[in-house]
This record gives structure tokens, C-alpha cells and sequence, in this order.
């Protein structure tokens, strides 16, 4: 039903608005008494054989979504009935901003990809903040992180730091995001020393709760060998809890959109199919080249069992959709959950 009524139907608006549109009918088809429960009989799978424990986390099952999708964190409670085992919140950043000016989300429909350069726009923290307040536990909640565009690379860690301390009792693990290529200063976020000092300071914000939560980092799918050595290295290094590989890519390579598509569309961050090789190989990389020393969540292209299967072969202890959620629909989590159980 997806994919033959509903998504041509959502195809023929704009990507953004109607993803506000989407929001609002499944805040809106959720309170239809009756109609949760059958949402979850639809896709949610019980079965202790898809729990996992990562970084002290019990995870229902393997399948998340990823950040970008609830940035303000006001679905996930609704977003739990689709059968997700866990849901990544934001990219929250201290202050609300409005991000990117629009038109900055694009559909490469023939490639199966989006191309977005949305800026982190979101309502800041204190709004993600009372929306965690209703987290009726239902599932692992994370939280993705990021600076303002405003701010000045001198403070960056301060924003982080805002962020951290602040959402610390609402969600279970964070991610430094650092490798969106939409915001300002994108090369000192990737920096191998800031990064350090980056990683230094959060952990040491950490230990002063009582209990500590897991932190990870979200790379690039871009990076070269010698940039996943400096990765392993640092990981190693700070004892980071694991990685998230990858976030969106700059490369438009191999794409059947034309030069003209693409010149029209400009600069943004390539998710979907044509990055998942691509992050498959950087997961494959970093997992036998650190020996399985670190999690890691894989994530970019996921659009049917198979490749989900094809990152866990890889290396990924999770697995994480968001572009493969709008082109399959939610039926896409369970038959992922379906092919982990059928092996």
C-alpha cells in the first residue's frame, strides 16, 4: 500500500513539506483509538533473538532510525509502533535556528537518493528537551548533537558541552555529530587534534553523572584509509564507545541524475542508495582494521533486507534507515527484522 498509493501521492508534494504532512497524520492516526494497536501488529516483532547489548544498552532489536528524521524529538513515542528497536533524535544544537534557506531538500527519485543541506535546523534544546519529558519508554532513545551555525570555532565545545550536560538524564546514548557537511567550519570539526579535545571534554563531562552514557562519533562516508587509521587511532585513543558509519556524502559520482539535475539542485549532503557501497566499505574497513575493537552502527543506503544484512556482514552491530524509510515505508524494518531471524 506504500509504495503504491501512499509514496507516489507524498512524491508529487515538496519534500519538505510534505514531511511535516507525514508528521502530522502519524501524530494524528496514532491518537484513532485502536489504530496504534494495529500499527503494531502490522510491524512490530517480539523475539529475544533480535535483542542485542551494546555499551550497556539493551537494544530491542537491531533496526533504528537515524537522526535528521525527528529532529525535535516530537514522533519517537509514534515512531516506536513501526517496529524501530531504537530512535536517534535531532541534530539538536543549543539554540533553535532555522538552518538553510529552502528550497534545500531534493529527491533524486531514479537513484533513490535525497540530497539535503538542511543546516541543522531545529527548535533548539529546551524544545527536545520537553518533548523527552513524554518518552514513554518504549525504546532506546539517542541523542545527536551539533554547534550552532552562529557560533564561533572557539566555542564549539561549549555548545556541545550545552547540549550534552542538558539532554544527559533524557536519552541513552549520544552521537557527536561532526561530519554533517551542511554547516560552517566543516573541516575543523573533522580535525583529528579538536576532535581530541572534543571527545576530552564530553568524557569528562560524563563522569560527573552518576551514570555515564555512551558517546559516539558520526563520520563521513568520504573519508580515505588514512583517515579511518586517524579514526581507529582515536577511537582507541579516547576510548570512545563506537562509531556511527557514515553520515551523508558530497560526492555525486555514478548518480543517473543528470549534470543539469544536479547543477539545478547545488551543493547538500547525498543519502540513500548511491552511498551504500560506499558506507559499507568504510563499516568493512573500520571493523577489521580495529579488529572489532569498537561498535559500530551502520548506516547510508539501507532500502531492503539484503543490505542491511550487507552492512551487519560487514561489520555493524546495528543497523540504522532514514532515506530507506521514505522510499520503502515502514514495512522495510520488519522484513530487515524478518532476514536477521531467518538466518
Amino acid at each position: 500500500m506504500y509504495k503504491s498509493i501512499l509514496r507516489p501521492l507524498f512524491f508529487s508534494f515538496d519534500p519538505e513539506k510534505i514531511h511535516h504532512f507525514t508528521f502530522s497524520l502519524i501524530k494524528f492516526s496514532s491518537k484513532i483509538p485502536g489504530l496504534k494497536s494495529i500499527f503494531r501488529s502490522l510491524y512490530v516483532i517480539d523475539n529475544k533473538r533480535l535483542e542485542r547489548e551494546l555499551f550497556g544498552l539493551k537494544f530491542k532489536n537491531p533496526v533504528g532510525l537515524a537522526a535528521g528524521f525527528d529532529k525535535n524529538a516530537v514522533l519517537y513515542n509514534e515512531l516506536a509502533n513501526f517496529g524501530f528497536g531504537f530512535i536517534e533524535i535531532g541534530t539538536v544544537t543549543p539554540k533553535g535556528q532555522a538552518g538553510n534557506p529552502k528550497k534545500r531538500l531534493f529527491r533524486l527519485k531514479d537513484d533513490k537518493g535525497i540530497i539535503n543541506r538542511m543546516g541543522f535546523n531545529n527548535e533548539g534544546l529546551e524544545a527536545a528537551i520537553l518533548q523527552l519529558k513524554g518518552n514513554k519508554g518504549k525504546l532506546i532513545i539517542g541523542g545527536n548533537i551539533g554547534k550552532n551555525t552562529i557560533t564561533k570555532p572557539e566555542d564549539y565545545t561549549k555548545d556541545y558541552l550545552e547540549c550534552f550536560n542538558a539532554l544527559h538524564p533524557y536519552v541513552d546514548y549520544f552521537v557527536l555529530n561532526v561530519s554533517c557537511p551542511n554547516v560552517g567550519s566543516h573541516a575543523k570539526l573533522n580535525d583529528k587534534d579538536y576532535l581530541e579535545e572534543l571527545i576530552g571534554a564530553v568524557q569528562k563531562a560524563n563522569n560527573i553523572f552518576e551514570k555515564q552514557k555512551p558517546i559516539l562519533l558520526k563520520i563521513a562516508p568520504d573519508l580515505n584509509n588514512n583517515q579511518l587509521d586517524e579514526i581507529v587511532e582515536l577511537v582507541s585513543d579516547t576510548k570512545l564507545d563506537g562509531v556511527i558509519a557514515s553520515n551523508t556524502s558530497t560526492d555525486r559520482g555514478g548518480l543517473k541524475a543528470t549534470k543539469e539535475q544536479l547543477e539545478t539542485i547545488g551543493n547538500g549532503g547525498l543519502s540513500g542508495q548511491p552511498i551504500k557501497e560506499k558506507s559499507t566499505k568504510v563499516i568493512q574497513y573500520l571493523s577489521e582494521k580495529s579488529n572489532k575493537a569498537f561498535p559500530i552502527i551502520g548506516v547510508g543506503g539501507i532500502h531492503s533486507a539484503e543490505d542491511a544484512l550487507e552492512k551487519l556482514d560487514a561489520g555493524a552491530d546495528l543497523v540504522q534507515i532514514y532515506t530507506g524509510f521514505i522510499y520503502e515505508g515502514p514495512s522495510l524494518i520488519k522484513s530487515i527484522n524478518k532476514a536477521i531471524l531467518s538466518r
